[in-house]
């Protein structure tokens, strides 16, 4: 793809890009936001370099593509930024943010539509993310597999994720389609995932636990994956609706620290395409 304001190069033939020719840390022209967005739908995850930018930057480039998502599994950074979360371990952590594969909040009733991640301080080496694409994941199914899956939901639950940070809290607790499809693409894609997924509902305890370890498995083949390699300053922004991602905790007890803002989601995963307005 070809675009006026930028320029993107693939990271792999079926997710991620890295974004190049754009400044973020200054407002965006109209042209500039119609890029990212186009950029972010055709490749899933798009990646920036060399972008200081400020915690109130960061809420304004999160602004240009929708209103904030608040965090609804662990604390905002503040009163005064409570859409940011502090994404942080360090020598003392038992548990980091995303080490497990997972799509950010399917536990909410609308996850988010996306996350925008500003890394600041990173380890000597290792802490890369990785993000796979679940279209590929889907279109890679066989088409009795995909017969199969169809009509099937799936709960997710937030204590899944957040309770080994807080043992006390509560947690959202949601039901979304296992085939999915993307509410600008209209493609179908899978939709569940390691981190957040309980069981499908349909199906008795014993062959969900079946059916979901073999889409788990399925979902985090390295075919339909990039890892990207962060540098101070590195800006990630991926679409929440058709990826999911993993940070590798291979640094410990080294230091790594971003902030991060989500976008809201206008609608829940839908399991048909909405008609053509």
């Amino acid at each position: 793809m070809t675009f006026q304001s930028l320029t993107a190069a693939p990271t792999t033939p079926y997710v991620g890009a890295e974004l190049s020719g754009i400044d973020l840390t200054a407002p965006l022209t109209n042209q500039g936001i119609q890029d990212i967005h186009d950029a972010l739908i055709a490749y899933g995850v798009i990646f920036f370099r060399d972008q200081p930018i400020s915690l109130e930057r960061l809420k304004e480039l999160g602004h240009c593509f929708g209103r904030l998502h608040i965090h609804t599994g662990v604390r905002g950074l503040s009163q005064e930024h409570p859409e940011i979360t502090h994404v942080h371990s360090d020598e003392t952590s038992k548990h980091v943010n995303g080490e497990v594969w997972h799509t950010d909040l399917s536990c909410d009733p609308i996850p988010p539509l996306g996350s925008i991640l500003h890394m600041k301080v990173l380890p000597p080496s290792g802490g890369d993310t990785l993000f796979a694409s679940m279209y590929r994941a889907y279109d890679a199914l066989s088409d009795r597999m995909k017969a199969y899956l169809e009509g099937l939901t799936a709960t997710h639950d937030g204590g899944l994720a957040f309770k080994r940070f807080n043992p006390n809290g509560t947690y959202k607790i949601s039901t979304h389609p296992v085939i999915a499809v993307h509410p600008v693409t209209r493609k179908k894609l899978i939709y569940v995932n390691r981190g957040f997924t309980a069981h499908i509902n349909e199906l008795s305890p014993e062959e969900s636990a079946a059916v979901l370890g073999f889409l788990f498995n399925h979902c985090e083949r390295p075919e339909w994956q990039t890892r990207f390699r962060w540098e101070k300053d590195s800006i990630a922004f991926w679409d929440n609706r058709c990826t999911q991602h993993l940070a590798v905790w291979d640094y410990f007890p080294h230091v790594r620290t971003g902030y991060r803002v989500q976008i809201a989601g206008e609608a829940a995963p839908l399991a048909e395409a909405p008609p053509i307005q």
